[in-house]
């Protein structure tokens, strides 16, 4: 935790020194006072949902740690329900919610990691200050987040008039499918809110915290090509043409050389070609087999397509569709997008003002203002399922590193900071009139 956040909690904690700071009201003081006095509270609890392995497609794990933080929202007054995505070979969401007069603030994290069961990265293991376990980070320190702010609210009695929903889902690593199915809840939700903050973990570089306005989508595609076979003497003729792999080649290529533009990838992450050539069913595990002296019948490529905004990624679809179309002789290729992928969340004024309103209470916390972070350095994450429908704020997580892989790690001291500011956040928007 920076010096400043450390000064203002020691203040807090002494009582008198509540007067140096006299933006915050008396009940946002509570929360603050509130998050610092449960700290080891909220740790014991990462510790419990760390140790309780959620990766996506172990399924009871899942509804495991949806059982455990059940009873955490009831007792504080929350309707809990559980949406079951068997229908999409998922576990499901967790959707809890406190109906008070104010304006409707939905906080959005997952249950999931993308650790299965089989990982040999299994428990939560604190050194100081530093947790390291798997989720740690992404998403369970951002639930807990949620709940030590949400107790800070009701030990202040904000909560009693607000409005908050918390969707918490149980595929966001690795979507179920349909996405008709498998998002419809959340961006039900979406519609019906009128803020939304997303707890994937927060940015930070050089000490200094970021805030997060816009995501960019992930969309993944596969590309197939054919070609006719024959001996490879024969290649680059009338007859045989140029063959799968030449024209695989080729549209990667143009990709490559014709697709730049500021916020856009399109990454090739597997691809083989031959005689023939397959992609197994789950889309990650390629075969070939060949000779050099035969020209390829078949190829193939999966990657990924990442953009900031809706119009950029209709632009580049149209853009590889065209590229794809202008096939060398005697070959043929399609290009297929999936229907699994994330949409943007792409940098709004609403966005943008909701940052505004999170820099008034860093003001008045005592800690520095937030710019906004790099999009084309984050990934992307549910809020960009709501983010076209309500103004969206994310990364409202805990800070860490290593996120989705072994030795993925947080910083303890920073969920006091971020459960303050999530805790005056949330009570300012939904009491706002």
């Amino acid at each position: 935790m920076r010096l400043t956040a450390l000064l203002f909690c020691a203040a807090l904690l002494a009582g008198p020194a509540l007067a140096q700071t006299p933006a915050l009201a008396p009940a946002e003081q509570t929360m603050a006072r509130t998050v610092v006095a449960e700290h080891d509270r909220h740790i014991a609890l990462l510790e419990r949902l760390v140790n309780q392995n959620s990766g996506t497609l172990n399924l009871p794990g899942v509804r495991a740690v949806a059982d455990m933080l059940r009873p955490e929202f009831e007792a504080l007054g929350f309707d809990v329900r559980w949406i079951d995505m068997a229908e999409t070979g998922r576990a499901g969401h967790l959707v809890a919610t406190h109906a008070g007069p104010g304006r409707n603030v939905l906080l959005i994290g997952h249950l999931d990691t993308v650790f299965e069961a089989d990982s040999p990265f299994q428990t939560f293991v604190r050194d100081g200050d530093t947790a390291v376990g798997p989720g740690v980070g992404d998403d369970k320190g951002g639930v807990v987040v949620i709940l030590s702010a949400l107790r800070a609210m009701q030990a202040a009695g904000t909560l009693r008039d607000a409005s908050v929903t918390v969707f918490l889902t149980g595929d966001e690593e690795r979507t179920g499918a349909p996405l008709s199915v498998s998002r419809k809840d959340l961006i039900d939700a979406g519609k019906a809110a009128d803020f939304a903050l997303e707890f994937e973990g927060l940015a930070i570089e050089n000490g200094r915290d970021f805030g997060t306005v816009a995501r960019r989508s992930s969309t993944n595609w596969t590309l197939r090509t054919t070609g006719r076979t024959g001996h490879s003497s024969g290649v680059f003729n009338d007859a045989l043409g140029y063959g799968a792999i030449y024209e695989l080649a080729r549209i990667l290529d143009a990709f490559r050389r014709e697709l730049p533009e500021p916020n856009l990838t399109y990454n090739v992450g597997v691809l083989a070609g031959g005689t023939p050539a397959t992609l197994d069913a789950d889309g990650f595990r390629v075969a070939a087999s060949g000779k050099t002296n035969i020209v390829a019948e078949t190829a193939v490529a999966r990657g990924d397509l990442r953009a900031l905004t809706p119009e950029q990624e209709a632009r580049a679809r149209d853009r590889m569709q065209t590229i794809v179309a202008e096939h060398l002789p005697r070959t043929g290729a399609e290009l297929v997008f999936g229907d699994t992928g994330y949409p943007p969340m792409a940098p709004t004024e609403g966005n943008r003002d909701l940052l505004n309103r999170l820099n008034a209470v860093n003001r008045d916390l005592g800690l520095p203002e937030m710019a906004e972070f790099d999009p084309a350095r984050r990934g992307a994450a549910d809020s960009g399922f709501v983010a076209a429908d309500v103004p969206t704020l994310g990364g409202l997580g805990m800070a860490g590193s290593g996120a989705h892989a072994e030795g993925e790690s947080v910083d303890l001291n920073s969920l006091v900071r971020q459960a303050q500011r999530a805790a005056v956040l949330i009570s300012r928007l939904s009491l706002q009139p």
